[in-house]
């Protein structure tokens, strides 16, 4: 059956009131270099200035650079050169700071996937920078939205100039201009010195660079919200008050608000919504988005490593903003929809493995290259330390299945710049087959929401067993230990942006979602969380207390656990989203850190605890294992190097770990711990025993005896309020009364 045919070129709606400018003579167009793509700076061939502009567009019959000076006008150049199916040339006198968008022609047939209208003012996928926000009218889309026959939407073509309300490109220096437009290179970055923290020493801070900063009283007010107020003294300084050794940010490309948020007032606060793979997001900048905040991104960047912090990038390369067939046409879709997306079976709509309207087709040569080079412009240019991949799946399909020998995940373990950073992977999307724990291959470390899972489950009593508990504590094994992983390729976490803060994990049961303005209808309603007895926030006592000391209990846990634990921005404050567990839209006091908790000395005791557990692990191998534990007799006194205990104090057995329990205990013995210092010499450390007992009653714990300690000394005891001070020995075989609902740990003394 023959498809049906093409939309009229001239819709009887959406007509511009006149015929949009036509090239002017103001510049003409060398040829140019196909290489690199992008628009680059440099000297033409007689040694004039000028950019070279480099546009893939496959299919597509002709292409213009459009040139806008500080009034909006426009100056549109004909790219007349096609090597290898991309555009190029290269215009004279086009320096820094100058902004720029494409216009592509091509076929318009959206019943076949081709959607080219050059009325759309296209961002160039390789911009460096981006000015201005996109806004959302209809003049954006490339079918007239309002078209009264609903079947075929998206067929017409809208032939408005959308020139007006959609951000340029920024032409930059190469090496990052520090200053206004114009200015040279920022050559203090050749100073920079990463701390590359080895993955077993690594301990994880999701943050939001706006939401970190907007309410700090110690960041000048001109900086807050900012790259800069996040590189500012004040900042950094509770970072490394805190120990921790990398932070993972939130996306920091450019990205866009949905129009159904714009329409009710509110906008896309995380950022899961990219446009710009290579432009940090210009409303973080302080500086200036004509080209400022590339260098105001490197500076932070420097900052952090000054301060031993590596900075790691949450990418978002599964989709972009233009959504489904009813979205805008703001770059890709524009340039070619057909290479650059995964298309249905009917190529008017999209394969949507993300959830988000559409998924980039990473098989394709072109996009391939397009993510890795973007990699690695933030790896080699940007000077960042890794990466964690959003919905990292659909990055690794083939044409259907998820394949972890697909061509994103050969390419990346090939690339010698990229193999050698840190690489995380969320890996499931929302597709068939898309739930993929424990399978992304060596070098890759993974999201463990199995770990989230279980430790929520356990400490609001609800496990049937521990078995899962005991593989979580230690690094779960049965998840990665084969192909030569390590513990460290479980990164460990209880909370992450999206869903239930810490304190809200402990204070609702349902969420809390009506600001959002979707009826409750978005958040997961599987939040695996216990509110201690009351809904929201409570003035008793009891339950206030109570719900501290699963705070405690929770981030004891998993800062003890093997494996690389991941705190979020403000779970060791206290911080409340006031039971919205989908914040993604509220920029706003919901989702800014509240530093003024630091005033509640509750709230500062638990800052300081999280300070001190991620000293002790710092401070002590056994509690970043870089091997899994065998379970197996070693050393002259025959101890094993992970023994477990129930809470009568005796050794587990095999019919214990299919028991239901509420107590468990494990002991990390530090003698002859795998592997070498970097000297050459064994590793040993002192042993550990942890008890964790999330019953409602108290339990008499008989401390286990030699050869396994001759005494104990208390460390940490969630029970307490204020951070327990070590020094308390209890001789081997007393049993020791556990607070309901707390952890204990003890350093086990070997001598007498």
């Amino acid at each position: 059956m023959r498809c049906p045919p093409a939309a009229p070129a001239s819709p009887p709606t959406g007509r511009p009131s006149s015929p949009l400018p036509r090239p002017g003579a103001s510049r003409e167009v060398w040829p140019g270099s196909p290489q690199p793509l992008g628009a680059r700076y440099r000297s033409g061939p007689d040694g004039t200035p000028g950019t070279n502009f480099a546009l893939w567009a496959g299919g597509a019959e002709r292409v213009e650079v459009c040139l806008f000076d500080d009034d909006g006008r426009e100056t549109r150049r004909e790219l007349t050169e096609l090597t290898h199916e991309i555009w190029h040339g290269f215009v004279p006198g086009v320096h820094p700071g100058q902004r720029y968008g494409y216009r592509v022609h091509g076929r318009w047939d959206p019943w076949t996937g081709a959607r080219w209208n050059p009325a759309k003012l296209l961002l160039d996928p390789y911009a460096r920078a981006v000015d201005g926000e996109f806004a959302l009218p209809a003049e954006v889309y490339g079918h007239v939205r309002d078209w009264p026959h609903q079947h075929r939407a998206d067929t017409v073509r809208d032939e408005r100039d959308s020139a007006p309300h959609v951000p340029k490109g920024v032409v930059v220096h190469d090496g990052a201009p520090a200053g206004p437009p114009g200015s040279p290179p920022d050559d203090d970055w050749r100073d920079d010195r990463r701390p590359k923290t080895p993955w077993a020493d690594t301990v994880l801070y999701e943050l939001h660079v706006r939401g970190f900063t907007m309410r700090h009283p110690g960041v000048p007010e001109r900086l807050r919200g900012t790259y800069a107020g996040l590189a500012h003294p004040a900042a950094i300084g509770h970072l490394t008050r805190l120990g921790v050794t990398a932070v993972e940010l939130l996306p920091v490309h450019q990205f866009a608000h949905e129009d159904h948020l714009l329409r009710r007032g509110l906008r896309n606060y995380w950022g899961y919504n990219s446009i710009g793979y290579f432009a940090p997001h210009a409303a973080y900048a302080a500086s200036g988005t004509r080209g400022q905040q590339v260098g105001e991104f490197k500076r932070m960047v420097r900052a952090l490593h000054a301060a031993g912090i590596e900075v790691i990038l949450d990418v978002v390369y599964n989709h972009t903003a233009e959504s489904g067939e009813l979205g805008p046409t703001l770059s890709l879709r524009g340039i070619d929809n057909r290479g650059y997306y995964r298309l249905a079976h009917d190529p008017r709509r999209y394969a949507d493995y993300t959830g988000c309207g559409n998924t980039l087709h990473v098989v394709q040569p072109q996009v391939l290259r397009l993510i890795t080079d973007s990699l690695r412009y933030w790896v080699q240019e940007m000077g960042v330390d890794g990466f964690r991949f959003d919905l990292a799946a659909a990055l690794a399909r083939s044409p259907h299945d998820v394949d972890m020998l697909s061509p994103f995940l050969a390419v990346i373990a090939q690339d010698p710049v990229l193999r050698r950073v840190k690489l995380i992977a969320e890996p499931w999307d929302v597709g068939s087959g898309g739930y993929q724990v424990g399978a992304f291959p060596p070098l890759w470390t993974e999201w463990n929401d199995r770990y989230r899972d279980t430790v929520r489950d356990f400490w609001r009593g609800a496990l049937p067993d521990v078995r899962d508990l005991g593989y979580r504590l230690s690094g779960s094994s049965d998840l990665y230990a084969w192909g030569g992983r390590r513990p460290y390729a479980s990164v460990n976490f209880v909370t992450a942006h999206d869903g239930f803060t810490l304190r809200d994990l402990v204070s609702y049961h349902h969420k809390r979602n009506d600001a959002n303005g979707e009826a409750g209808r978005d958040g997961t309603a599987d939040n695996r969380s216990w509110n201690c007895g009351a809904e929201g926030e409570s003035d008793d006592a009891d339950v206030t207390t109570l719900r501290r000391r699963q705070l405690r209990n929770l981030l004891t846990t998993l800062l003890l656990s093997t494996g690389v634990p991941m705190l979020v921005a403000g779970d060791e404050l206290g911080r409340t989203q006031r039971g919205n567990n989908n914040a993604y839209c509220q920029d706003n006091e919901v989702s800014w850190l509240d530093w003024s908790l630091l005033e509640d000395p509750r709230w500062r005791a638990l800052c300081e605890l999280t300070a001190r557990l991620v000293r002790l692990r710092r401070d002590h191998p056994v509690l970043r294992s870089r091997a899994f534990f065998t379970g197996r007799p070693h050393g002259p006194d025959g101890l094993r190097d992970l023994a477990w205990f129930t809470a009568s104090g005796t050794e587990m057995t095999e019919a214990d770990w299919y028991a239901p329990r509420q107590t468990l205990a494990l002991y990390l013995c530090g003698d002859d711990l795998p592997g070498r210092d970097e000297t050459g010499h064994p590793i040993a450390d002192d042993s550990f025993l942890a008890i964790l007992h999330a019953a409602p009653t108290a339990v008499d714990f008989p401390l286990p005896g030699p050869p396994w300690a001759q005494s104990y000394e208390l460390l940490v005891d969630t029970a307490a309020e204020e951070p327990h001070a070590p020094g308390t020995r209890h001789p081997a075989g007393q049993p020791v009364r556990v607070t309901p609902r707390s952890t204990r740990l003890y350093r086990a003394v070997r001598e007498p």
